[in-house]
């Protein structure tokens, strides 16, 4: 049986004031329903658009772990996780797509 990958990702604002961190099985698909304003909820009422990280996995399981672990955290910690491979805070969307 075939397993989809699972992915971790934390989106900001344009100021990079909040983070949000989340899981899905289809990156693309998920930012790109961030960046269109089509959920409603959290990200959409701080518009929350921008990609500053994420993780792959090989299974949603493991990257859901990994997303409870990553929520767990105080931000100064998600923001060292974040700055460890995107130090500008730069949107990666366009490197996924």
């Amino acid at each position: 049986m075939f397993e989809k990958k699972g992915y971790v990702y934390i989106l900001t604002n344009s100021k990079n004031m909040v983070l949000y961190v989340g899981v899905t099985s289809d990156l693309v698909k998920r930012i790109y329903e961030h960046k269109d304003s089509c959920v409603e909820g959290f990200t959409k009422k701080y518009n929350l658009k921008k990609l500053i990280y994420f993780e792959v996995f090989e299974d949603i399981v493991s990257a859901i772990t990994r997303e409870k672990q990553i929520k767990g955290w105080l931000r100064i910690k998600k923001v060292a996780l974040i700055e460890k491979v995107n130090p500008n805070w730069n949107d990666l969307y366009e490197t996924i797509v």
